[in-house]
């Protein structure tokens, strides 16, 4: 499920880096020289080129729990331990599930544009419909070309153009099948009770106007993480359009990381668990202060 692993860098902190559906190690291209300055960094590619095996049962091979068995894998075949995770999209609930399973691994989660459900519900809002998302996925299934066409300069946001191209690209390079079948296990699943066993301190990351992975999510996150059994949780809103800001903001994207890397402790600074433990998860969900506003 993973190619081309590398490690750059050297340092005594490590970081690994991850890139969620459609993307490739590249998206990280703009912040990695930094990152790599004073610490060892972790890169791969999830494979989405090649078609889902028949012996794998086809499309339902793609589950979150067994690409978080590869993440552990890769982690333990490279030798490392108490990593610093940098998650994207879906390779957020990725790395939440993974700590859960191997909590040696991390020693902290910034999750980027994370979403553990993207359908709406009563008491929930995750960013889409559930005719919406199924549209998406007929659309995929009969013409993933012109999808991808289409729903790339949606997510890509304000990146420059040469960001954007870069994108484009490893969209393209996806197998139809894949680009299917992970579709659906982004789209359709419910990761929300994931969130309760995490234990690692995390960084929440979303742009202001993400129309997949809106900050309402990551407020929600931090507020059901905070009411279980994570040791801190602080929620960064990057001020720009588009689900990667690791593309359209990388100076303020290496601002928070440098934060983090600099001192994993500065997340129980900033945020306000005690309000959130006293008042509890449905009340503090939609009220939940202390952001950190970075703007563009």
């Amino acid at each position: 499920m993973y190619l081309n692993p590398r490690i750059v860098g050297s340092g005594e902190r490590t970081l690994v880096l991850s890139h969620g559906y459609g993307g490739s190690q590249a998206i990280w291209d703009m912040v990695l020289p930094h990152l790599a300055r004073r610490n060892k960094v972790l890169l791969f590619d999830w494979d989405m080129s090649s078609a889902p095996d028949a012996g794998d049962e086809g499309e339902s091979c793609y589950t979150f729990s067994r690409f978080a068995d590869e993440l552990v894998a890769l982690m333990d075949e490279m030798k490392l331990s108490g990593a610093v995770y940098v998650g994207h999209s879906m390779a957020g609930m990725v790395g939440c599930i993974a700590s859960v399973k191997r909590p040696d691994l991390f020693a902290h989660l910034v999750l980027v544009a994370a979403s553990p459900r993207y359908m709406n519900s009563e008491d929930y809002e995750g960013g889409f419909d559930q005719p919406d998302i199924e549209a998406l996925l007929a659309s995929i299934a009969s013409d993933f070309r012109g999808w991808a066409e289409g729903f790339v300069p949606l997510i890509v946001g304000d990146a420059d153009p040469s960001a954007a191209e870069l994108l484009a690209r490893s969209f393209f390079a996806m197998d139809p099948r894949a680009a299917h079948g992970l579709a659906r296990m982004i789209f359709l699943s419910d990761q929300r009770g994931v969130l309760d066993d995490v234990a690692a301190p995390c960084t929440l990351v979303h742009a202001s106007r993400d129309f997949a992975a809106p900050p309402c999510v990551g407020r929600y996150m931090q507020a059901r993480m905070l009411g279980a059994r994570c040791a801190a949780a602080a929620m960064v809103t990057i001020d720009s359009v588009g689900h990667f800001p690791q593309l359209v903001a990388p100076d303020e994207m290496l601002g928070i990381l440098d934060r983090v890397l600099g001192d994993v402790g500065w997340v129980a600074e900033e945020m306000m668990s005690s309000e959130v433990r006293s008042r509890g998860l449905e009340e503090a969900a939609p009220e939940v202060q202390g952001d950190i506003d970075v703007a563009t």
